[in-house]
């Protein structure tokens, strides 16, 4: 009884700190993984919430749009969320960018195409195309992976600030499947090759039986933006891959600056070339 009281007394005090915006915010970081759908049970653990408290919320949000409640009972993005993040312009422009590139990576290769920017220490996938019989793979629209063990990741990590790359190798590097990359030392090497080569592969990283490769896409102002890759079984011949993804990321890098060139006229030629540019897309982080 005393050691019941003193947990729940834990977690008053834990909650009293937390702004109900803060609240709000948790829950729905807890979507920010590769699972589509949560269970309540699953929000109030991964959110540190109390069950009542993560109830009071989802209940909120259900009402407001931003989760639906499945037929099963648990809970999903709902569509307001979708259609506000949608409105985000320099993703939005980025990945109708991408998508016919995505497109044809995908017909070429039969692999699952991705493309992704960098969120914080993960990577975040803005479009995937499914490949005609590739297996299934850890990525959604909108979902989150680590980048030490995904090719799109090491890319991002590559040509992140080295303060953020010191800060991902510090951390314990979680271990997925035997192969990860556990140790900051080798991972730091491939990052080095990974700029050097222009190139990144992770080999039954993430998920056993799965190999990806990725290159940078990179704008003619802000420097890499983005990573396109291929994720496929890795029975297949990895230079075959890493050809065609070099190809679709020639072939997307020309329609950015495209786009950076038409919005420079656009504004003119009273202002500096980088101001000029004025491409809906985020700098580096």
């Amino acid at each position: 009884m005393r050691a019941a009281l003193g947990e729940a007394l834990a977690r008053n005090n834990g909650e009293r700190g937390r702004t109900v915006a803060s609240k709000i915010f948790a829950v729905l970081d807890t979507f920010g993984d590769t699972q589509e759908s949560l269970r309540l049970t699953d929000i109030a653990q991964r959110s540190r919430l109390p069950m009542p408290t993560a109830h009071r919320m989802v209940g909120e949000l259900v009402k407001w749009g931003g989760l639906e409640r499945s037929r099963d009972g648990s809970y999903r993005i709902g569509r307001h969320m979708w259609a506000i993040g949608n409105v985000s312009p320099c993703m939005r422009r980025l990945r109708e960018l991408g998508q016919p590139h995505l497109q044809a990576l995908a017909a070429t290769t039969h692999a699952n195409a991705q493309l992704a920017v960098l969120d914080g220490t993960e990577a975040l996938f803005l479009d995937r195309v499914h490949g005609r019989g590739t297996p299934l793979i850890h990525t959604r629209m909108g979902g989150r992976l680590p980048l030490h063990a995904t090719a799109v990741g090491k890319v991002l990590l590559a040509h992140a600030p080295a303060a953020l790359r010191r800060e991902v190798l510090e951390r314990r590097l979680i271990r997925f499947t035997p192969y990860t990359v556990q140790s900051p030392g080798r991972l730091l090497r491939e990052l080095d090759d990974v700029r050097t080569r222009g190139v990144a592969a992770s080999r039954e990283e993430l998920q056993q039986g799965v190999v990806s490769v990725a290159v940078p896409i990179s704008h003619p102002d802000q420097g890499v933006i983005a990573a396109i890759g291929a994720v496929t079984a890795s029975a297949v011949q990895e230079a075959r891959l890493i050809h065609a993804v070099r190809t679709a990321a020639a072939a997307m890098e020309r329609a950015v600056a495209a786009e950076a060139q038409r919005q420079e006229w656009e504004r003119g030629d009273s202002a500096p070339t980088v101001a000029r540019s004025g491409f809906p897309l985020p700098p580096p982080t």
